[in-house]
């Protein structure tokens, strides 16, 4: 027998998975964990292409030239059309360093790779990476890298192990327990990588390849294996979330439940079977592939062009329309295609998907020669995009554990080694500075240090990591013999009490178990910050404490950027000075203490200069972005809050004119 008997079922397996895909993605309440659709549709793909291999293959008829054509037919055509439609789209409305990044997704998915691209950016979970409007694809290049492989894999051992099956299901269980330490040891490796996901794949073709056994479930067992094989989907997709660790062994939910319907449905025909074979699930099936195709696409699309958080009927609308165009798609492409309308020869198809694999990859590798065609936008847009670039010299100045002694510290205004300066101590955000120091030295003719690395904060034995201890002791043994008066404490305080704004506590403080406590946290801080200023000022140092700018919610260039594309206002954009100050109650309260606990302390706040009467706290000025990402100030931004660093300025002028003596200028 050469061809795989229909199962309606099957259908609406496929029905289910890309609901809880779709629902997932825009954000429905409810379906946290609808990222296991795609495990579902992993093993539906690994049963379904595998049972058609060995059908063939007991007929004699199969061939690998063949298959790769029928998968060309069946995948290509829906995807390539929509690449085209994603670079039309993004022509109008995607920033350049955006367009750019598209062309790079496009090249790397027409060669079936770009789950390796997207596993070297940022997390699958990451809010960046809601900008991605081919994300995605990920799962497509998983499943070709596997259909590339697993037919030679599959004929190389029937063909030379009596116990192949065995050796098959080995090669399984290498796969899981690859994936269960990976998602522990490299997260973003475990969920994009194909040796971590085979096994989902494998666990449908070990279903496929099963010896036929005399014994059939009886109706009873096959609704109760019915049964609970959908309750464990159903548990992963309402109990699940971003915070699962997946997929390891997580996976094993939707996994075995798939093989459980798909088993047990083979046997008896059971109520569960019976729901899936349903008319509607069955063509929500049938179209699954195209619309999992273009969901995304709409989803990213009206992310980047929406200012406003979308309401309810915002969102059933973009579902709406991406259902509408899953079905076009599958109407007016897929169909054509698969039925052998279009194209119907094998070297036909496989000639098509050749040219269309070069045209598209030169278009994606284009899009980066021209660094995202720039000249598509206006000058005021690309004037706020660019507030997104830190120049070299600023990234010059971020410090690590390859960074020599002689270049810890950066250098701004009086060069004169024996000079009494200002050490600017703190992590990315004292870099973000730079401007503003390097300005400011200059004009009054002083001397500014500066040392910084991204995540430390710099108080001794509250660090992140063994590299942010490093970074820090190697500040405190040179800060002598850089002959430094003033110490500028900089840091994004709120990171390490609450994480980011987003709920990640990836950098926040802990208790000595490990576990986060916010009471705990705060008191950390608290007693770390208050130990380190009475040390500096012991040595006789003038303590600065700078507190950190309003955390915006969003990216302030793409929004502008977005904004100036569709020739909207960008008059009303930032963050309420309300929730700015909610979040920095505590550290305002104990800046406040500390500078009331010890003379010799100030307090910088550059929030004043950033947030105006209205009660917002701006993010664009004179058409520039104030903000190079939802928490850097630019160099525009820097430079707009200098008045609040000008009395460090000041005295810093007194001492050096006192120092030589010229009262003159002291006054």
């Amino acid at each position: 027998m050469s061809t795989l008997a229909y199962r309606r079922d099957i259908d609406g397996l496929r029905a289910i998975a890309v609901i809880a895909v779709v629902l997932f993605h825009f954000g429905v309440p409810g379906f946290t964990g609808g990222f296991v659709g795609v495990d579902i549709f992993f093993v539906i793909s690994g049963y379904l292409i595998t049972s058609i291999i060995w059908n063939q293959r007991q007929a004699a008829r199969f061939s690998f030239v063949d298959f790769w054509a029928r998968r060309a037919r069946r995948i290509l055509p829906a995807l390539f059309v929509m690449i085209l439609a994603v670079l039309a789209v993004g022509w109008f409305l995607l920033a350049p360093k955006d367009y750019e990044e598209l062309g790079r997704s496009v090249r790397y998915q027409v060669m079936f790779v770009s789950n390796i691209l997207f596993m070297r950016q940022d997390g699958y979970f990451d809010v960046a990476s809601d900008l991605k409007p081919l994300l995605h694809t990920w799962s497509l290049a998983v499943e070709e890298q596997f259909y590339i492989v697993f037919p030679l894999l599959l004929t190389l051992l029937s063909s030379r192990l009596k116990h192949w099956r065995l050796a098959l299901f080995a090669v399984l269980l290498v796969s899981f327990g690859l994936s269960v330490w990976a998602v522990e040891h490299h997260p973003e490796k475990a969920f994009f990588l194909l040796p971590m996901r085979a096994w989902e794949l494998l666990a449908g073709a070990m279903l496929a390849v099963a010896p036929r056994s005399k014994w059939r479930l009886t109706t009873t067992g096959a609704q109760l294996v019915s049964l609970a094989g959908f309750g464990l989907i159903l548990l992963a997709v309402f109990c699940y979330d971003k915070s699962t660790p997946f997929p390891g062994a997580a996976a094993l939910l939707p996994t075995l439940g798939v093989v459980a319907l798909i088993w047990s449905n083979g046997h008896r025909q059971t109520l569960v079977g019976g729901l899936l074979a349903s008319r509607v699930l069955v063509g929500l099936g049938l179209i699954s592939y195209s619309w999992y195709l273009w969901h995304w696409p709409v989803f990213v699309f009206s992310s980047y062009a929406s200012v406003d958080e979308p309401g309810a009927f915002d969102i059933a609308g973009l579902i709406l329309l991406s259902l509408l165009l899953g079905y076009l798609s599958w109407r007016f492409v897929e169909t054509p295609f698969r039925e052998r309308r279009l194209l119907a020869g094998r070297r036909q198809i496989l000639l098509a998907a050749g040219c269309g694999v070069l045209v598209l990859g030169l278009a994606g590798q284009a899009l980066r020669w021209t660094d995202g065609l720039p000249s598509r936008l206006s000058d005021q847009a690309l004037q706020y995009a660019k507030g997104k670039e830190w120049r070299p010299e600023l990234m010059r100045c971020l410090a690590d554990d390859k960074t020599p002694d002689d270049k810890l510290f950066c250098h701004y205004g009086e060069p004169a080694s024996t000079a009494t300066k200002a050490l600017v101590w703190g992590d990315s955000h004292a870099t973000a500075l730079i401007p503003v120091f390097d300005d400011g030295a200059q004009e009054h003719g002083v001397s500014v240090i500066l040392a910084s690395s991204p995540g430390c904060i710099p108080v001794e034995g509250l660090e992140h990591d063994a590299r942010c201890a490093r970074f820090n002791r190697r500040i405190e043994q040179a800060m002598n013999a850089q002959s430094v008066g003033d110490v500028v404490l900089v840091a994004r305080w709120s990171l390490y009490l609450y994480g980011d704004v987003k709920g990640d506590l990836g950098y926040a403080l802990r208790d000595p178990r490990g576990h986060y406590d916010r009471a705990i946290a705060e008191q950390r801080l608290a007693e770390g910050l208050q130990t380190t200023v009475r040390q500096l000022r012991s040595r006789g140092h003038r303590v600065w404490l700078v507190k950190e700018v309003p955390l915006q919610t969003f990216s302030p260039p793409y929004r502008l950027t977005r904004l100036a594309i569709l020739h909207r206002p960008t008059d009303d954009v930032g963050l309420a000075v309300a929730e700015h100050f909610k979040r920095q109650a505590f550290i305002s309260q104990l800046f406040a203490q500390i500078a009331t606990d010890h003379p010799g302390v100030a307090v910088v706040d550059p929030a004043p200069v950033l947030c105006d009467d209205a009660g917002l706290c701006r993010v664009e000025l004179d058409g520039h972005s104030l903000y190079t990402d939802d928490n850097h100030l630019s160099e525009a931004g820097a430079r707009f809050i200098a008045p609040v660093l000008e009395p460090l300025f000041k005295r810093l002028k007194t001492l050096a004119a006192l120092r030589n003596g010229n009262v003159n200028a002291a006054k």
